[in-house]
């Protein structure tokens, strides 16, 4: 089994993953969704998140250039982030999604030095917003953001534009595609509830471009 779906599988199994093909899900934007995604959940199952960790790092061992320093996004990256920095023997920054409010104004918490090479590790990518601002938080500080990594994206058409709109890489463990053939496999869907999701994931171009 690859990497990509045993991690599918275990957030499924734990619950960080839960699809309802009624669509009984509300996003914050309002949008009725049949997936929620919750990966802070990995955090209390060891055996999973040190899983991820190694997917992260597979992923950084395919980087043309290596990083210099993991940085993780607020707050759902930040963890796994420290998990990578420590296996790769790694300084760690996080970045916060504004500068504080108080004290010294901070946006990236840690020591980041001015051109040093950073990886950006998130949680989930739907249409990679938080993400994307990390990254730009991140060069507006002097370094060169080699990609941003996460554990699951949706395969949501606008976030690719969006990451290719601001020259950032971007690739994940996981996936909604590879999730749902794993769920077609062990048969907890059929594969015309498979085709429906598949249609309601391509249709939400249209609703995020608005």
């Amino acid at each position: 089994m690859s990497l990509s779906k045993e991690i599918a599988k275990s957030l499924y199994e734990i619950k960080a993953i839960q699809i309802k093909p009624d669509r009984s899900f509300t996003w914050t934007s309002g949008i009725k969704s049949p997936i929620y995604c919750d990966n802070r959940l990995t955090m209390s199952f060891p055996d999973v998140r040190d899983k991820i960790a190694d997917g992260f790092i597979e992923l950084i061992n395919n980087l043309d250039e290596k990083p210099d320093v993991i940085a993780g996004c607020a707050t759902a990256g930040i963890p796994h982030a420290a998990w990578v920095a420590q296996k790769l023997d790694l300084p760690m920054v996080y970045v916060r999604s504004k500068p504080k409010a108080h004290g010294k104004g901070n946006q990236i918490e840690g020591t980041l030095l001015e051109g040093q090479k950073v990886v950006v590790i998130e949680d989930l990518i739907s249409t990679g917003g938080s993400s994307i601002n990390s990254a730009l938080a991140l060069r507006e500080a002097g370094a060169e953001v080699l990609g941003v990594l996460a554990i699951f994206s949706y395969g949501i058409l606008q976030a690719k534009a969006n990451f290719e709109n601001h020259q950032l890489p971007m690739e994940t463990i996981s996936n909604f595609d590879t999730l749902l053939k794993e769920l077609v496999e062990v048969n907890q869907i059929t594969n015309a509830e498979e085709a429906d999701l598949l249609e309601w994931r391509n249709g939400l171009f249209a609703s995020f471009s608005k």
